[in-house]
């Protein structure tokens, strides 16, 4: 979403985060929803696939889409986004390692508007 004054909303990282059905998890209690100047986004989907690469259903996990998006005053230049992108992931890689066993989560970068 960006404005005529310059402003823009971009996604840094996008992907899924999972875990085991039954696992009564919240995931406020272990991911902030702002990290540094960047906002973390989840809502619950329908699993985007039917199957881990291991051959594992989904249908047993609880996904979530993920994204962290920064709002910016104005564009910033793909060198400032390739950094913000890995400041957030360098940031969030930590909270995710220390979730319960049993979460999992893929993360890609993705430096598109919203």
């Amino acid at each position: 979403m960006s404005d005529p004054q310059g402003r823009a909303a971009i996604r840094l990282l996008q992907g899924y985060l999972w875990h085991p059905a039954h696992a009564d998890l919240d995931l406020e209690s272990y991911l902030p929803r702002e990290l540094d100047e960047a906002y973390l986004l989840w809502d619950a989907v329908q699993p985007p696939f039917a199957f881990f690469e291991n051959g594992e259903p989904t249908a047993s996990q609880t996904f979530y889409q993920f994204t962290v998006l920064q709002v910016y005053d104005a564009r910033p230049t793909s060198d400032d986004l390739n950094g913000d992108a890995l400041a957030a992931s360098t940031a969030l890689g930590p909270l995710l390692e220390a979730m319960p066993q049993g979460v999992g989560w893929q993360l890609w970068e993705d430096l598109r508007e919203l």
